[in-house]
């Protein structure tokens, strides 16, 4: 994980996020957290996965895991997931739905590519983040919320589409349940589109997923794969250099820190060491027609996908 300095006004740092093959063709790029940026708002994690293309009787298999503490969000570019997880949800996950799962107190889970696709082989392509909970909202019963596509709001004008996954933005309100103060849209640019970054939201960052950006009339840009992170209260226009598709993400930062060990996230050291001590013991309630899982690892990263 690397940063690049920017002369750009308005820009605090640039992530740029490495590629790690986990094998048979599947990467993925970690922008959240980072040794210089561990949260932008409520998002503490941030993952793009893919794009992958799996060969017949291949496919994504990311056994079941426990969280607490955080909610997450998987939103798809490309390809099908099922989700399965311990309140018992199974729900297909497709391009432009919206699942929003709250750990709170425990959940488990896995996702997998669905046993329809796998004999002919199947793409993959999305991107995974992890909402840190408030405080006092950390403990909650856990919940599994999914929205359809055309149940998402989005707005499109002169060569811009935005998306409003969950949060508030450009007028917009999603449907998706929050516990705090966010934004979270997938903006699509032509060549030359413009898209004001208003200042409604403390902190703010677009991540490119395909494509070039530059801060109108500033030179310098920003390429695929990078993680743009905004200072508070600057208003930007955005512009495409050729097309280009962008994710915002932000809000309000919490007042206290938060820990991490790696799938729990917590305000509370000793909440953490809980948790570790309950998945090794098999505490946490199992995912319905599920006989696997995987074990506390002894090297504290966020799960590994296949």
């Amino acid at each position: 994980m690397s940063i690049r300095t920017s002369e750009v006004d308005g820009v605090d740092m640039v992530i740029l996020p490495p590629v790690r093959d986990l094998g048979d063709g599947f990467s993925v790029r970690r922008a959240l957290p980072s040794v210089h940026r561990r949260m932008v708002g409520p998002f503490i994690f941030f993952d793009q996965m893919g794009p992958a293309a799996f060969r017949g009787g291949e496919g994504l298999d990311v056994r079941p895991h426990p969280h607490i503490g955080l909610a997450t969000i998987t939103y798809l570019l490309d390809g099908e997931i099922m989700h399965r997880d311990s309140v018992g949800s199974v729900q297909a996950i497709r391009p432009g739905e919206v699942n929003w799962m709250t750990a709170g107190s425990g959940i488990v889970h896995s996702e997998r590519t669905p046993d329809e696709l796998r004999p002919t082989g199947s793409s993959l392509f999305g991107l995974q983040t992890w909402i840190a909970l408030p405080t006092e909202q950390e403990e909650i019963e856990p919940s599994f919320v999914h929205h359809k596509g055309h149940e998402i709001p989005s707005v499109e004008a002169d060569g811009t589409k935005l998306t409003l996954i969950v949060g508030t933005s450009d007028g917009l309100r999603s449907p998706v349940k929050t516990l705090s103060d966010m934004v979270y849209a997938d903006i699509v640019l032509i060549d030359g589109a413009r898209y004001q970054l208003k200042a409604e939201h403390v902190e703010r960052a677009v991540y490119v997923v395909e494509g070039e950006i530059e801060v109108a009339g500033q030179t310098g840009g920003f390429a695929t794969g990078e993680l743009v992170v905004f200072k508070p209260g600057a208003e930007i226009i955005l512009k495409a250099k050729g097309a280009a598709r962008l994710m915002l993400i932000g809000g309000e930062p919490f007042p206290e820190g938060r820990n991490i060990y790696w799938n729990f996230v917590s305000s509370s050291r000793d909440r953490i060491e809980q948790a570790k001590e309950d998945w090794r013991e098999q505490r946490f309630a199992p995912v319905p027609d599920e006989d696997e899982f995987i074990p506390l690892p002894d090297d504290p990263k966020p799960v590994r996908y296949p």
